[in-house]
């Protein structure tokens, strides 16, 4: 192509020609830089700008990698930069350092690599946003007003108060900051014309301080102080810290106390949590202890917000970062240190379209800015477990929880030929009772949303199946449909059977919207909230629901796995964990783990005041050893074990996998490809490489698409990665390749 791209394609190789050229990244899945000649005005020109540029019959948005003084093309079939988009550039040179290694390693093209990390409207030809920031200001109207005239309007008059010394205005989010929503007040004062909308150059936003001062904090035991001086003794040099401690042991107060020291030294701190539903509470505590601007990066956001958050970090303004996984490719020119909390989560690592994983970016990125990394959990994962064991990482250990709270005590309930209502047996509804009359909360744990997981035809046994899935579609009453929770199809909930016309329809299990029916049931008088990803579509309703929570105003919660990590109930005493059994045996060879972690998370939630937590798990196999090791050896005992069991299989973190996946419309398609693919393999690898499969994945068909995989596994990570590049440039020269989707998962977490 006239363009010249700089394919993996096997050619014959040009002499390398003297001439100036640009390298440009576009969002193309293709293994290959383009070179173009610079436009006619290029001074000053830097990596990391975003170039308008021909590419086939239109024009692309493209990222400049590199100048070079030299092409393999024939100059004269080079085209040039039609534009420079920006000003400045987008990513520094660190940052393309860190994109370009996980491009590498993740065997993902660069191009969509970097696109997948700057904000989604700068992927088209879209000018920056403007970088004032929106604020108010009081008009001359508005500074001379008696402030007498407003006793009946307290909220008026505390707005212009704080108005009327900043001549220059204040930026919208600093008085939220200060006042809480105070919109419809501010509608009341442009309406009288005493205060008018303006635009703030970023060195004029006041600074927010902390809302409680430094003698309100907590005092560090000495496993905090500990952690607290020997992260901060690294400061200005790479180091990676587990920071391995028990549920309310206090690592957030060893996270804010690293921050407030680097913040008084002008750097910045990157803080990625593995979901959503993490950051209000985490953000309101940062808040309240730390100066400076708090921007959250995060999907839940709209454009624009994560798009201004995003530069707020960018031009260094921005204290704090804190966001889920892709906020780790946020630019940071003042870094300082990054964190990762709960570390061990799987939500940590993309599962779609560029597959990498945050926790393992943010050791590199922190490689590469030479600053300290802290892994941060209750319950590490065996990778990071293993790393502090052969002293890679340095482990730092909080075995006491926080003030004088006491670890719960957990009990198994044996609920073989039990009776249960509402899926509660009669020894949990008790102790439910009793905590209500002493008007502590109760936190009630079941890992599946909706009203029940079947629905079908007592007459003839007829199944609601999803027509794309393998699977059973999920009732959902409130809204009266059957939901996949794969592929998001459903249908209207059907009056009748489709098959036999019989009227006995009948669900089967139960989930946390059924639950929710049942308890208002059995607790009529009682508070009750649901926390699940139905409830909580709504924008700002998870804040508001765990708002609520923390302020008592909910006396039963419960929830899916979003209430299970990280957050802090203190008037929570009581833990049911209701159904679990199904993950003790499944197939997956981290279900073990993700089964003893989930566990201990959710039991984490209870007993975190001054007042004594019980956890009761209810189990219909409580003689299983994963359950036996927990409640006798606690999880790292459990740990320990796991990773006596990983290393005799040979599995992670004891050898490296890859996954090859495909997927068709036809069944026989993936599996064809798949087979080509493993004899090409076979042909690259050596003993010491072993390819699995393929085989059909363990949901086979999802979104009417047939799945199949193969898996590579390895004891030595870089003889992996080399085989892995030639065998990915080798599989996208394949016909096939073409004629259907796949993907390579490199350290794959979901099997399925």
């Amino acid at each position: 192509m006239s363009f010249g791209e700089r394919s993996g394609r096997p050619n014959r190789r040009r002499l390398a020609v003297s001439v100036t050229v640009y390298r440009v990244a576009i969002e193309v899945p293709l293994m290959a830089l383009f070179d173009y000649l610079p436009p006619c005005h290029a001074a000053n020109a830097r990596p990391g700008l975003r170039l308008l540029v021909p590419f086939g019959r239109g024009q692309r948005v493209g990222i400049l990698v590199e100048i070079a003084d030299h092409t393999d093309q024939d100059p004269a079939r080079l085209k040039a930069v039609e534009a420079i988009l920006d000003p400045r550039p987008l990513l520094e040179p660190i940052d393309l350092g860190l994109i370009k290694w996980a491009a590498g390693y993740y065997q993902q093209p660069l191009g969509e690599a970097l696109f997948a990390a700057i904000p989604t409207r700068l992927r088209n030809p879209a000018a920056l946003l403007d970088d004032r920031v929106r604020g108010v200001v009081a008009t001359p109207e508005g500074q001379a007003f008696e402030r007498a005239r407003l006793t009946r309007a307290p909220r008026q008059r505390a707005v212009l108060d704080l108005l009327r010394p900043q001549l220059q205005g204040v930026s919208l989010t600093w008085l939220i900051e200060q006042l809480g929503d105070c919109n419809a007040t501010l509608r009341a004062l442009r309406a009288k014309g005493l205060i008018a909308d303006c635009r703030l150059e970023p060195e004029r936003v006041p600074q927010t301080p902390p809302l409680l001062p430094a003698s309100d904090a907590p005092q560090l035991n000495a496993e905090q102080t500990l952690a607290v001086s020997a992260i901060a003794a690294s400061r200005g040099d790479f180091r990676a810290f587990l920071l391995d401690g028990v549920t309310g042991s206090g690592k957030t107060e060893v996270y804010i106390q690293l921050i407030q020291a680097l913040i008084a030294d002008g750097q910045q701190t990157l803080v990625v949590v593995p979901e959503i539903g993490l950051t209000p509470q985490l953000r309101e505590r940062f808040r309240q202890r730390l100066p400076g601007p708090i921007a959250v990066v995060h999907s839940a956001l709209n454009a624009s917000e994560r798009e201004r958050n995003w530069h707020l970090a960018a031009r260094g303004e921005a204290t704090l970062v804190l966001g889920t996984r892709s906020a780790i490719f946020t630019p940071l020119p003042r870094l300082g240190l990054i964190v990762v909390d709960e570390e061990h989560d799987p939500s940590l690592k993309q599962q779609e379209g560029f597959r990498y994983s945050a926790r393992d970016l943010a050791v590199r990125r922190a490689q590469l800015a030479g600053c300290p990394v802290v892994l941060g959990s209750a319950t590490p994962s065996l990778e990071s477990l293993h790393n502090a064991l052969n002293g890679r990482y340095t482990e730092l250990r909080l075995t006491q929880r926080a003030g004088r709270a006491q670890p719960p005590r957990i009990a198994l309930l044996d609920i073989r030929d039990q009776p249960l209502q509402a899926g509660l047996s009669r020894v949990l509804r008790a102790q439910m009772q009793a905590e209500i009359a002493a008007g502590n909360q109760i936190l009630l744990f079941l890992n599946r949303r909706g009203y029940a997981p079947v629905f079908t035809c007592h007459g003839c046994g007829w199944v609601g199946d999803c027509p794309r899935c393998d699977v059973h579609l999920t009732l959902h009453l409130i809204r009266r449909r059957l939901w996949c929770h794969h592929c998001d199809w459903s249908r209207p909930l059907p009056n009748h059977c489709p098959e036999c016309k019989g009227e006995d329809l009948r669900m089967l299990g139960r989930g946390t919207e059924r639950l929710e029916d049942d308890l208002r049931v059995l607790f009529p008088d009682v508070t009750i909230a649901r926390i699940d990803r139905d409830s909580t579509r709504r924008k700002g309703e998870l804040a508001r629901l765990f708002g609520a929570a923390q302020r008592g105003e909910i006396q039963i919660l419960l929830g899916t796995q979003m209430l299970a990590k990280g957050h802090d109930f203190p008037g929570v005493t009581l833990v049911g964990i209701l159904d679990l059994d199904q993950s003790l045996y499944a197939s997956d060879f981290r279900a073990p783990e993700r089964t003893a972690q989930l566990i201990v998370q959710v039991a984490g939630r209870a007993g975190r005041a001054e007042r004594p937590g019980c956890v009761v798990l209810q189990t219909r196999h409580p003689e299983h050893p994963l359950l036996q090791c927990l409640l006798t050896d606690g999880y790292r005992g459990f740990a320990t074990a796991a990773l006596a069991e990983r290393e005799a299989a040979e599995l992670p973190p004891f050898a490296y996998l890859a996954l090859l996946r495909a997927d068709a419309p036809d069944a026989a398609e993936p599996l064809a490809f798949l087979r080509q693919a493993r004899l090409l393999g076979e042909g690259l690898a050596e003993p010491r490489v072993q390819l699995f499969g393929p085989v059909p994945a363990p949901m086979e068909r999802r979104a009417g698409r047939y799945r199949a995989q193969l898996l590579v596994q390895c004891a030595e990570r870089r003889l992996l990665q080399r085989i892995l590049r030639s065998w990915s440039a080798t599989l996208r020269a394949l016909p096939r390749s073409k004629t259907l989707r796949w993907s390579l998962d490199i350290d794959p977490q979901d099997m399925l």
